[in-house]
């Protein structure tokens, strides 16, 4: 075991009220592409950059076409957990975990069987017909065709926080609340560049700040423990040897 592994051990061990803020890195190991790395899917090519197409604007005015994008690269409906998923949910039932607070919108954390998650994005397995409110599965965006339709007539809309949209303020309230009392806080897999779900990080007034994360994130300088590693390796090693 690395010195920084064991090092992250020891804090494990010794906390109580762990939160842990996770973005795209987290899933990257589970096979659904990030944003902003080299093969994210900012750097595929499209018609539109994905900033516009996943824009309330776009969706409304374009919404045969978001769905195409998003049936095609937001609807990872057959990916599993990985090891980081699986251990974060292990520190949960060992009573050492409060809280993810995640950006991802893939269910992966509550697959592998977190209890308490804030996705403060939203969730692509939560759909809604914006007409009447009826509730659809993932699967049911997956098989349609065009733009999904309730029976109602009225267009279906994944439950993600699109660009131009506001966040929910009961997660946002409760993500606060996690962070503000928490003795460690660690953050994974986040270039943390994306606000106002960043800036929540200001709200921790805890002992240890731990950094997971394989490129440089604003938080570095501030962090007790820094570890550019695989997420997955780190969070497993850890947690299994404790």
């Amino acid at each position: 075991m690395s010195d920084q592994i064991a090092a992250l051990t020891k804090i494990l061990q010794e906390s109580n009220r762990i939160v842990f803020f996770g973005g795209a890195g987290v899933s990257t190991e589970s096979g659904i592409p990030d944003f902003r790395s080299v093969d994210g899917i900012y750097h595929m090519k499209y018609d539109y950059p994905p900033e516009t197409i996943l824009s309330h604007t776009f969706f409304m005015a374009r919404t045969e076409e978001f769905y195409r994008f998003y049936r095609d690269k937001m609807l990872a409906l057959d990916k599993k957990p990985n090891a980081a998923h699986l251990a974060l949910a292990k520190l949960e039932q060992m009573g050492k975990l409060t809280a993810v607070v995640t950006q991802n919108i893939d269910g992966l954390h509550q697959a592998a069987g977190s209890k308490k998650v804030l996705e403060l994005h939203g969730s692509v397995l939560r759909n809604y017909c914006m007409k009447c409110g009826k509730s659809y599965s993932a699967q049911f965006i997956k098989d349609s065709q065009g733009i999904p339709r309730c029976d109602c007539g009225g267009i279906i809309k994944p439950d993600v926080v699109l660009y131009e949209e506001g966040l929910d303020q009961q997660i946002l309230t409760e993500s606060v609340s996690a962070i503000a009392s928490a003795d460690t806080l660690i953050i994974g897999g986040t270039s943390l560049a994306v606000y106002p779900a960043a800036g929540l990080i200001d709200y921790f007034r805890g002992k240890n700040l731990v950094v997971i994360n394989k490129s440089p994130t604003p938080r570095d300088k501030n962090a007790a423990l820094l570890i550019a590693d695989s997420i997955g390796k780190v969070l497993g090693e850890a947690v299994e040897a404790m």
